[in-house]
């Protein structure tokens, strides 16, 4: 019995942990893309990919999502695999947007 237990409590701290680090990547690409919005740098590129991409990554979420609850997973389970899409791109986006931040305050320092 307790394992059990400890085992579903697990894989909410698990699926905590991952909705935590999506989050703290999410404001950093709106603390990145709103600075390039208000300075007027904003390439019309990132701007695109600012509104097409999350279409694709909401569809991916919700697939992992019923995947996991069709294999009887669990609400844990599912969770983990909904967040998993929208946590890998929002830390793309802020590993690429902090990257271009931090290459242009080089060459202007």
């Amino acid at each position: 019995m307790y394992n059990s237990v400890f085992q579903s409590a697990m894989q909410w701290q698990a699926a905590a942990m991952s909705a935590m680090k999506m989050s703290m990547s999410a404001a950093a690409v709106i603390q990145v893309r709103t600075m390039q919005m208000s300075l007027g740098t904003m390439k019309p590129a990132e701007a695109i990919r600012m509104v097409l991409e999350k279409p694709s990554v909401l569809m991916r979420a919700v697939e992992l999502s019923a995947r996991a609850l069709g294999e009887n997973k669990g609400l844990a389970a599912a969770t983990i695999a909904g967040i998993a899409p929208i946590q890998q791109a929002t830390q793309a986006n802020a590993k690429r947007l902090s990257a271009k931040v931090t290459s242009t305050s080089k060459r202007k320092g």
